[in-house]
């Protein structure tokens, strides 16, 4: 009796087991950043979030201007080094460029570390809406920091996964100043 238990123990497991390697060879592959929502020559999708005063930050509120919309975390270094160079090229650039941080956070973080750097451009806040709204502006990796860049007019023209350099940025923009 006990000889037929464990062919059916066994049995069972060769099942799970080649089971788990068809679903495991034939997923789907992951999806790479730009494949889904907004690529570089379609239109912005756009988007609205609370502030950190409470009031909403939309697209739409930049229309006309050069937009760079910068995804972050508080808890994410090389989001934390792009904020001087964002900073400086929103000083450098006030009535030309507008730049929007979306922030993938809680409220109370963000505000702390915004008092501590003080930048000159808006920031907005939150965390399920806003990770949806970073894989419409073609973010599906879901990674930070994410960059993205629109013209006057309102397409997108530069995405930019991962840290950027001053160069890089100031590469990517003047173009379209």
């Amino acid at each position: 009796m006990s000889r037929m238990l464990w062919m059916y123990v066994g049995a069972a497991v060769l099942g799970l087991a080649l089971g788990g390697a068809v679903a495991w060879f034939t997923r789907p592959p992951p999806p790479d950043p730009g494949v889904e929502g907004a690529q570089v020559g379609d239109p912005h999708p756009g988007f609205r979030h609370g502030g950190l005063d409470g009031a909403w930050v939309d697209a739409q509120d930049f229309q006309g201007q050069v937009l760079i919309v910068n995804f972050w975390a508080t808890w994410c270094a090389p989001c934390r080094r792009e904020m001087p160079i964002l900073d400086e090229m929103a000083r450098a650039h006030p009535n030309e460029l507008a730049i929007v941080g979306l922030a993938i956070d809680d409220l109370g973080d963000v505000q702390a570390f915004i008092e501590e750097v003080q930048v000159a451009y808006p920031i907005a806040v939150g965390n399920a809406d806003v990770m949806a709204t970073q894989r419409a502006w073609g973010n599906t990796a879901g990674a930070l920091p994410y960059t993205v860049l629109v013209d006057r007019q309102g397409i997108v023209r530069w995405q930019h996964l991962g840290e950027f350099s001053a160069e890089e940025l100031q590469q990517a923009v003047q173009p379209w100043l």
